[in-house]
Protein backbone atom coordinates (compact mmCIF):
# COMPACT_ATOMS: atom_id res chain seq x y z
CA UNK A 1 0.00 0.00 0.00
CA UNK A 2 1.33 3.36 -1.23
CA UNK A 3 -0.11 6.63 0.76
CA UNK A 4 0.43 10.02 0.24
CA UNK A 5 0.24 13.22 2.71
CA UNK A 6 0.03 16.72 1.51
CA UNK A 7 1.25 19.25 3.92
CA UNK A 8 3.15 21.52 2.86
CA UNK A 9 3.23 24.60 5.56
CA UNK A 10 3.54 26.15 7.67
CA UNK A 11 6.24 24.63 10.26
CA UNK A 12 3.95 24.54 13.03
CA UNK A 13 1.15 22.96 11.02
CA UNK A 14 3.79 20.55 9.50
CA UNK A 15 4.64 19.59 12.96
CA UNK A 16 1.31 18.97 13.75
CA UNK A 17 0.96 16.68 10.96
CA UNK A 18 3.72 14.23 12.51
CA UNK A 19 1.10 12.28 14.83
CA UNK A 20 -1.06 11.42 11.55
CA UNK A 21 2.00 9.88 10.60
CA UNK A 22 2.83 8.04 13.35
CA UNK A 23 -1.26 6.74 13.80
CA UNK A 24 -1.01 5.21 10.00
CA UNK A 25 2.12 3.61 10.24
CA UNK A 26 0.48 1.27 13.81
CA UNK A 27 -2.50 1.08 11.92
CA UNK A 28 -1.05 0.08 8.67
CA UNK A 29 2.77 -1.28 9.29
CA UNK A 30 3.21 -2.66 5.44
CA UNK A 31 2.34 0.95 4.22
CA UNK A 32 4.80 3.24 2.25
CA UNK A 33 4.11 6.94 3.32
CA UNK A 34 5.29 9.49 1.18
CA UNK A 35 5.13 13.57 1.86
CA UNK A 36 4.11 16.65 -0.21
CA UNK A 37 6.00 19.76 1.83
CA UNK A 38 6.81 22.83 0.97
CA UNK A 39 11.06 22.75 0.17
CA UNK A 40 11.84 24.74 3.49
CA UNK A 41 10.10 22.40 6.12
CA UNK A 42 11.49 19.50 4.71
CA UNK A 43 13.86 18.47 7.06
CA UNK A 44 10.48 17.68 9.60
CA UNK A 45 8.60 14.84 7.60
CA UNK A 46 12.38 13.78 7.24
CA UNK A 47 12.38 12.87 11.57
CA UNK A 48 9.76 10.76 11.29
CA UNK A 49 11.17 7.17 10.28
CA UNK A 50 7.47 6.23 9.20
CA UNK A 51 8.26 8.83 6.01
CA UNK A 52 9.85 6.80 3.20
CA UNK A 53 9.62 10.19 0.35
CA UNK A 54 9.68 13.38 1.27
CA UNK A 55 8.55 15.37 -2.21
CA UNK A 56 9.47 18.73 -1.84
CA UNK A 57 7.75 21.80 -3.34
CA UNK A 58 8.63 25.09 -3.51
CA UNK A 59 5.07 26.80 -4.22
CA UNK A 60 5.91 30.18 -2.09
CA UNK A 61 9.07 30.56 -4.68
CA UNK A 62 6.78 29.47 -7.86
CA UNK A 63 3.96 32.61 -6.76
CA UNK A 64 7.03 35.22 -7.14
CA UNK A 65 8.07 33.68 -10.63
CA UNK A 66 5.65 31.99 -12.40
CA UNK A 67 6.11 32.47 -15.88
CA UNK A 68 9.94 31.61 -15.04
CA UNK A 69 11.05 28.08 -16.81
CA UNK A 70 12.97 26.94 -14.01
CA UNK A 71 9.61 27.07 -12.28
CA UNK A 72 7.77 25.08 -15.25
CA UNK A 73 10.20 22.19 -14.92
CA UNK A 74 10.21 22.05 -11.35
CA UNK A 75 6.34 21.66 -11.39
CA UNK A 76 6.40 19.50 -14.11
CA UNK A 77 9.04 17.23 -12.15
CA UNK A 78 6.73 17.18 -9.45
CA UNK A 79 3.77 16.18 -11.27
CA UNK A 80 6.02 13.08 -12.83
CA UNK A 81 7.29 12.42 -9.11
CA UNK A 82 3.61 12.11 -7.69
CA UNK A 83 2.23 10.27 -10.57
CA UNK A 84 4.89 7.40 -11.42
CA UNK A 85 2.80 4.75 -9.49
CA UNK A 86 -0.72 5.14 -7.89
CA UNK A 87 -1.09 5.68 -4.33
CA UNK A 88 -4.14 3.59 -2.68
CA UNK A 89 -4.70 7.05 -1.01
CA UNK A 90 -3.74 10.69 -1.52
CA UNK A 91 -4.65 12.20 1.69
CA UNK A 92 -4.77 16.56 1.66
CA UNK A 93 -4.96 17.78 5.49
CA UNK A 94 -3.67 21.14 4.48
CA UNK A 95 -7.44 21.97 3.18
CA UNK A 96 -6.52 25.08 1.13
CA UNK A 97 -6.82 25.56 -2.73
CA UNK A 98 -3.25 25.29 -2.95
CA UNK A 99 -3.07 22.44 -1.55
CA UNK A 100 -5.86 20.16 -3.13
CA UNK A 101 -4.61 20.90 -6.50
CA UNK A 102 -1.10 19.37 -5.29
CA UNK A 103 -3.33 16.95 -4.01
CA UNK A 104 -5.00 16.51 -7.85
CA UNK A 105 -1.74 16.22 -9.35
CA UNK A 106 -1.05 12.64 -7.76
CA UNK A 107 -2.66 9.74 -9.08
CA UNK A 108 -5.01 7.87 -6.48
CA UNK A 109 -8.77 8.49 -4.77
CA UNK A 110 -7.77 11.96 -2.93
CA UNK A 111 -9.25 12.28 0.68
CA UNK A 112 -9.56 15.58 2.45
CA UNK A 113 -11.84 17.52 4.74
CA UNK A 114 -15.62 18.15 3.69
CA UNK A 115 -16.88 22.24 2.47
CA UNK A 116 -18.33 22.44 6.69
CA UNK A 117 -14.52 21.50 7.49
CA UNK A 118 -11.59 22.88 5.42
CA UNK A 119 -9.94 26.29 5.31
CA UNK A 120 -11.17 27.09 1.87
CA UNK A 121 -14.31 26.16 1.31
CA UNK A 122 -13.50 25.19 -2.18
CA UNK A 123 -10.38 23.11 -1.64
CA UNK A 124 -13.41 20.17 -1.10
CA UNK A 125 -14.32 20.48 -4.56
CA UNK A 126 -11.40 18.51 -5.35
CA UNK A 127 -11.39 15.72 -3.26
CA UNK A 128 -12.94 12.72 -4.20
CA UNK A 129 -14.02 11.67 -0.92
CA UNK A 130 -14.99 14.25 1.72
CA UNK A 131 -14.86 13.98 5.06
CA UNK A 132 -16.47 15.82 7.98
CA UNK A 133 -14.03 17.17 10.97
CA UNK A 134 -14.65 19.25 13.49
CA UNK A 135 -13.21 22.63 12.98
CA UNK A 136 -13.38 23.34 17.13
CA UNK A 137 -10.61 20.60 17.15
CA UNK A 138 -6.98 21.43 18.11
CA UNK A 139 -5.09 21.39 14.43
CA UNK A 140 -3.71 17.52 15.67
CA UNK A 141 -6.55 16.00 16.31
CA UNK A 142 -8.03 17.11 12.85
CA UNK A 143 -5.08 16.03 11.39
CA UNK A 144 -5.29 12.66 13.67
CA UNK A 145 -8.94 11.91 12.62
CA UNK A 146 -9.05 12.88 8.71
CA UNK A 147 -6.33 10.16 7.89
CA UNK A 148 -8.20 8.09 10.86
CA UNK A 149 -11.65 8.66 8.21
CA UNK A 150 -9.59 8.13 5.01
CA UNK A 151 -7.77 4.64 6.06
CA UNK A 152 -10.60 2.76 7.70
CA UNK A 153 -8.54 2.70 11.58
CA UNK A 154 -9.92 3.75 15.15
CA UNK A 155 -7.72 5.73 16.99
CA UNK A 156 -5.27 4.77 19.82
CA UNK A 157 -4.05 7.00 23.04
CA UNK A 158 -3.16 10.67 22.49
CA UNK A 159 -0.73 11.96 19.74
CA UNK A 160 2.61 10.76 19.08
CA UNK A 161 5.05 12.67 17.03
CA UNK A 162 7.19 9.09 16.30
CA UNK A 163 10.61 11.31 15.78
CA UNK A 164 13.74 10.35 16.55
CA UNK A 165 15.13 12.21 19.24
CA UNK A 166 18.85 13.21 18.09
CA UNK A 167 20.82 15.37 20.54
CA UNK A 168 23.63 18.22 20.20
CA UNK A 169 26.33 17.47 22.01
CA UNK A 170 26.59 20.96 23.63
CA UNK A 171 27.35 22.30 27.04
CA UNK A 172 25.34 20.80 29.46
CA UNK A 173 21.50 21.85 31.33
CA UNK A 174 20.96 24.10 28.64
CA UNK A 175 17.22 26.13 27.93
CA UNK A 176 16.80 27.16 24.78
CA UNK A 177 15.07 30.48 24.90
CA UNK A 178 13.43 31.06 21.20
CA UNK A 179 12.47 34.79 21.40
CA UNK A 180 11.34 34.83 17.34
CA UNK A 181 8.28 35.38 15.56
CA UNK A 182 7.24 35.82 12.14
CA UNK A 183 5.76 39.19 13.66
CA UNK A 184 6.29 41.77 16.16
CA UNK A 185 3.28 41.34 18.07
CA UNK A 186 4.15 37.98 18.61
CA UNK A 187 7.22 38.82 20.14
CA UNK A 188 7.60 38.77 24.54
CA UNK A 189 9.39 41.74 25.51
CA UNK A 190 13.09 41.90 26.19
CA UNK A 191 13.21 42.64 29.90
CA UNK A 192 10.82 39.85 30.34
CA UNK A 193 13.43 37.27 28.68
CA UNK A 194 16.16 38.78 30.45
CA UNK A 195 14.95 38.15 33.99
CA UNK A 196 13.77 34.36 33.01
CA UNK A 197 17.27 34.01 31.18
CA UNK A 198 18.40 35.02 34.93
CA UNK A 199 15.99 32.66 36.99
CA UNK A 200 17.26 29.70 34.66
CA UNK A 201 20.89 30.90 35.27
CA UNK A 202 20.19 30.51 39.10
CA UNK A 203 19.07 27.32 38.95
CA UNK A 204 21.90 26.02 37.04
CA UNK A 205 20.86 26.32 33.11
CA UNK A 206 22.59 27.85 30.20
CA UNK A 207 20.42 30.00 28.13
CA UNK A 208 20.91 29.39 24.44
CA UNK A 209 19.48 31.49 21.95
CA UNK A 210 18.76 29.99 18.31
CA UNK A 211 18.24 33.07 15.78
CA UNK A 212 18.17 32.93 12.03
CA UNK A 213 17.87 36.47 10.34
CA UNK A 214 19.38 39.48 11.24
CA UNK A 215 17.02 41.40 12.77
CA UNK A 216 16.28 37.92 15.17
CA UNK A 217 20.18 37.81 15.77
CA UNK A 218 20.61 41.45 16.79
CA UNK A 219 17.56 40.81 19.38
CA UNK A 220 18.66 37.75 20.69
CA UNK A 221 22.33 39.27 21.10
CA UNK A 222 20.90 42.10 23.38
CA UNK A 223 18.92 39.38 25.36
CA UNK A 224 21.91 37.36 25.51
CA UNK A 225 24.12 39.76 26.42
CA UNK A 226 22.10 40.29 29.84
CA UNK A 227 21.95 37.33 30.87
CA UNK A 228 25.10 35.67 32.55
CA UNK A 229 26.86 32.42 30.60
CA UNK A 230 24.15 33.00 27.45
CA UNK A 231 24.90 32.44 24.24
CA UNK A 232 23.29 33.28 20.36
CA UNK A 233 23.06 30.07 18.25
CA UNK A 234 24.12 30.26 15.07
CA UNK A 235 21.69 29.56 11.95
CA UNK A 236 21.41 26.24 11.09
CA UNK A 237 18.97 24.03 9.64
CA UNK A 238 15.76 22.78 11.00
CA UNK A 239 17.43 19.11 11.58
CA UNK A 240 20.16 20.81 13.47
CA UNK A 241 18.24 22.90 15.47
CA UNK A 242 16.17 19.51 16.20
CA UNK A 243 18.93 17.90 17.85
CA UNK A 244 20.01 21.59 19.79
CA UNK A 245 16.52 21.33 21.38
CA UNK A 246 16.59 17.55 21.97
CA UNK A 247 19.48 18.33 23.83
CA UNK A 248 17.70 20.76 26.16
CA UNK A 249 16.52 20.61 29.94
CA UNK A 250 13.77 23.31 29.12
CA UNK A 251 12.70 24.89 26.19
CA UNK A 252 10.35 28.62 26.21
CA UNK A 253 9.65 30.40 23.19
CA UNK A 254 6.72 32.36 21.72
CA UNK A 255 4.27 31.58 19.71
CA UNK A 256 6.56 29.88 16.50
CA UNK A 257 7.36 26.86 14.59
CA UNK A 258 10.59 26.00 16.81
CA UNK A 259 8.46 26.11 19.78
CA UNK A 260 6.38 22.94 18.59
CA UNK A 261 9.22 21.04 17.41
CA UNK A 262 10.66 20.97 20.76
CA UNK A 263 7.35 19.18 22.05
CA UNK A 264 7.81 16.83 19.06
CA UNK A 265 11.18 15.86 19.91
CA UNK A 266 9.96 15.17 23.39
CA UNK A 267 11.07 18.49 25.70
CA UNK A 268 9.69 20.37 28.33
CA UNK A 269 7.81 23.12 26.86
CA UNK A 270 6.76 26.40 27.87
CA UNK A 271 4.93 28.38 25.28
CA UNK A 272 4.44 31.82 25.38
CA UNK A 273 1.37 33.57 23.41
CA UNK A 274 1.15 37.21 23.21
CA UNK A 275 -0.89 38.08 20.49
CA UNK A 276 -2.97 34.80 19.02
CA UNK A 277 -4.66 32.34 21.17
CA UNK A 278 -3.27 29.01 21.79
CA UNK A 279 -6.32 26.84 22.07
CA UNK A 280 -6.72 25.35 18.51
CA UNK A 281 -3.00 25.51 17.39
CA UNK A 282 -1.17 25.49 20.91
CA UNK A 283 2.29 23.08 21.64
CA UNK A 284 0.76 19.95 22.82
CA UNK A 285 2.56 17.57 24.63
CA UNK A 286 3.64 13.82 22.69
CA UNK A 287 2.18 11.11 24.74
CA UNK A 288 4.74 8.70 23.82
CA UNK A 289 7.77 11.40 25.70
CA UNK A 290 5.96 11.76 28.94
CA UNK A 291 7.57 15.45 28.99
CA UNK A 292 5.29 17.98 30.01
CA UNK A 293 3.72 20.89 27.80
CA UNK A 294 2.00 24.56 28.87
CA UNK A 295 0.45 27.35 27.09
CA UNK A 296 0.82 30.64 28.86
CA UNK A 297 -1.10 33.75 28.02
CA UNK A 298 -3.06 34.61 24.89
CA UNK A 299 -4.28 37.74 22.31
CA UNK A 300 -3.76 41.12 24.56
CA UNK A 301 -2.45 38.88 27.64
CA UNK A 302 0.86 38.18 27.31
CA UNK A 303 1.82 36.60 30.17
CA UNK A 304 4.15 38.21 33.39
CA UNK A 305 7.82 37.31 33.99
CA UNK A 306 6.45 35.85 37.34
CA UNK A 307 4.30 33.71 36.41
CA UNK A 308 6.55 32.21 33.17
CA UNK A 309 9.51 31.97 35.81
CA UNK A 310 7.14 29.61 38.11
CA UNK A 311 5.78 27.72 35.32
CA UNK A 312 9.62 27.21 34.13
CA UNK A 313 10.40 25.41 38.04
CA UNK A 314 7.24 23.53 37.37
CA UNK A 315 7.88 21.83 34.27
CA UNK A 316 12.10 21.15 35.66
CA UNK A 317 10.19 19.24 38.46
CA UNK A 318 8.09 17.42 35.82
CA UNK A 319 4.94 19.36 36.57
CA UNK A 320 1.65 18.71 34.62
CA UNK A 321 0.13 18.61 31.29
CA UNK A 322 -0.11 20.55 28.48
CA UNK A 323 -3.10 23.90 29.83
CA UNK A 324 -3.93 27.44 28.83
CA UNK A 325 -3.08 29.98 31.48
CA UNK A 326 -3.16 33.40 31.35
CA UNK A 327 -0.84 35.87 32.95
CA UNK A 328 -0.40 39.28 31.95
CA UNK A 329 1.61 41.86 33.12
Amino acid sequence: MRLLFVKTSSLGDVIHQLPAVTDARRALPHARIDWVVEEGFADIPALHPGVADVIPVAVRRWRMAPAAARTWREIAAFRERVRREPYEAVIDSQGLLKSALLAAAASGPRHGYDRSSAREPLASLLYDRRHRVDRGLHAIERNRRLAAAALGYELQGGPDYGVARPREASAPRAAALLTASSRASKLWPEPRWIELGRALRELGLEAVLPAGSEAERARASRIASEIPGARVAPPSSLAALAGLLAGCELVVGVDTGLTHLAAAVGRPVLALYCDSEPGLTGVRAGAVSGAPARNLGGRGAPPAAGAVIDAARALLAGGGPATRESGSG
